[in-house]
């Protein structure tokens, strides 16, 4: 119960859908190997928190990201309700074939490139153009297994090598990729570089020119600790998906000092607060950020996490 709000202001969105991605953008940047087992145990648990879309792998070489070695094994030990989508990321057609080895198990894939030529070459070793080619045969490959489908663009709001990524640029990818057969189009502020102002404008513009069929969703780092200011901007344009990991884990592994997504608790709670609705109990997700506290065995940076979600109590004060 939110005290004191009676609902979403009339120009913000009244429901908000969240994708969790902790166990597999969160994971895949822990240095130490996480025990299947445990990575079971937290799935199932965030399964059952209200979440309504999971990001539990990726089909990844496993000399590449060790972490996320046991994909296959994870997939097929999950216990996820129904009414619960999980998705996988695909790096390429490689991938989907391990991917598509597990058809049953999944509900939708996400392909990924960057808008920065800089950050794509140093991330996947590919210019954007060879990525754009690679990730549009994975999405008709996909459609076709009828699995649906998302787009996700890196460096959507600036690049820590090139600087400015114009707006253009990122908006003809994404159309490019929703041709190809994505439903979802995420924009990712992959080092931390947005501000409210360019989270306005970048909307703004997204929403004019991309197809009303296009769900789009937002993707933002707390590397500057500006993500749930960008997420009200997101939401005073009308965005009502966006991505998050809990405990704030995450980040990207190029370049150093990119640290976490914005944590799904802190997420949760803001839009609980503002009286939008998002389906989740935010006291099961702490009590999934708390274990995966002990888990790893150090602190994480989640503000309700340390703080705790708010108690209004009987009499608010003045």
């Amino acid at each position: 119960m939110v005290r004191g709000v009676a609902g979403a202001p009339s120009d913000m969105p009244e429901s908000v859908r969240i994708r969790e991605v902790g166990p597999r953008d969160g994971f895949q940047n822990e240095p130490e190997v996480i025990p299947t087992e445990q990575k079971v145990e937290l799935i199932d648990a965030l399964a059952r928190t209200g979440l309504r879309r999971l990001e539990v792998t990726s089909f990844v070489r496993a000399d590449v990201i060790p972490q996320l070695a046991d994909a296959a094994e994870v997939l097929e030990r999950v216990d996820i309700p129904d009414g619960v989508d999980v998705s996988v990321l695909i790096p390429n057609e490689r991938g989907l074939d391990a991917a598509l080895e597990h058809r049953a198990a999944i509900d939708e894939i996400n392909v990924f490139l960057s808008a920065s030529e800089t950050h794509n070459r140093k991330n996947v070793n590919r210019s954007v153009g060879e990525s754009l080619a690679g990730v549009e045969a994975v999405l008709r490959r996909a459609r076709a297994e009828g699995l649906r489908c998302e787009g996700v663009i890196s460096t959507s709001f600036g690049c820590p090598y090139e600087g400015h990524v114009p707006v253009e640029r990122v908006l003809d990818i994404a159309a490019r990729l929703h041709s190809a057969g994505a439903h979802e189009l995420a924009f990712g502020d992959t080092t931390g570089m947005a501000s409210p102002r360019s989270v306005t404008e970048f909307f703004a513009a997204a929403r004019s020119r991309l197809p009303r069929d296009a769900e789009l969703t937002a993707h933002f780092h707390n590397t500057r600790g500006q993500a749930l200011a960008n997420v009200l901007a997101a939401l005073q344009q009308g965005i009502d998906s966006f991505e998050s990991s809990f405990g704030e884990l995450g980040g990207c592994p190029v370049p150093a000092g990119a640290t976490g997504n914005v944590a799904t608790e802190d997420l949760v709670s803001m839009l609980g607060e503002m009286g939008i609705e998002t389906g989740v109990d935010l006291d099961a997700l702490l009590a999934c950020a708390r274990r995966v506290r002990e888990i790893l065995g150090r602190p994480l940076s989640s503000h309700t996490l340390v703080a705790g979600p708010v108690e209004w109590g009987s009499d608010p004060g003045p």
